[in-house]
């Protein structure tokens, strides 16, 4: 059903990061992964995630941070073809805050807003492909369909730094921002503006189908998608 990796260390905090090519043609129903788990216990995850396409639509990037059993998703459709060229995809992951950045754009901030809302254990990380008909493309509407395999996404270049969960309490974590009292640049804000304006296609705060008892920091999100910076 699918194969994947796994990292040799847990992390407490760090940025994840490698270059990702995707399979061009039909990839309906799989899914190709990046992401740091935990998963003993109530289920932490932090995901990168390309949900396959029919001839018809483009890749979606899907990123989700998972706590608790409860995911909080957002989607993109990306502003290049991500099948012709290997493109770096990352996630930064410290105390305060986690950031999704592809090709060093920040596309996605989630802040820390309670503890029950934000994954605090060691994670590995993880890269897969997997047959995920069920879901991953429109809602499992379009199957994977075998007559087109192999299916093959391929990884290199991979970065890895951050406070393991042997490390000493003075580990100090990553951070995307380019001043040491934190927060991302104005350019840095700008540019996550425009991605989320011009191409975010789903954001779970916005999904009115959805029951928000689990994710009670949507009850202060702006209702425009443009002003969402988490």
């Amino acid at each position: 059903t699918g194969s994947g990796f796994k990292s040799l260390k847990a992390y407490r905090s760090g940025y994840f990061g490698a270059s990702i090519k995707l399979q061009s043609g039909y990839t309906a129903g799989v899914n190709t992964a990046f992401y740091v788990s935990a998963h003993r216990g109530k289920h932490d995850e932090v995901d990168i995630e390309f949900l396959g396409r029919t001839w018809k639509e483009p890749y979606t990037l899907q990123t989700n941070v998972y706590v608790r059993g409860s995911g909080r998703e957002a989607r993109f459709h990306l502003w290049f073809d991500p099948t012709k060229h290997f493109h770096r995809y990352a996630i930064l992951w410290n105390p305060k805050e986690i950031i999704f950045l592809v090709d060093d754009i920040p596309i996605r901030r989630y802040e820390k807003k309670s503890i029950t809302t934000f994954p605090t254990r060691p994670m590995w990380v993880y890269g897969s492909i997997w047959d995920a008909s069920d879901w991953a493309t429109d809602d499992g509407k379009y199957k994977t369909d075998y007559t087109y395999q192999p299916f093959v996404s391929q990884y290199k270049s991979f970065r890895l730094a951050g406070c393991s969960s042997s490390a000493t309490p003075h580990c100090r974590p990553v951070s995307a921002s380019p001043y040491r009292s934190g927060g991302l640049s104005k350019k840095q804000l700008m540019a996550m503006r425009w991605v989320q304006k011009n191409r975010m296609v789903y954001h779970y705060c916005m999904d009115t189908t959805r029951d928000h008892s689990l994710t009670p920091e949507c009850k202060k999100l702006p209702k425009k998608k443009e002003n969402i910076l988490d």
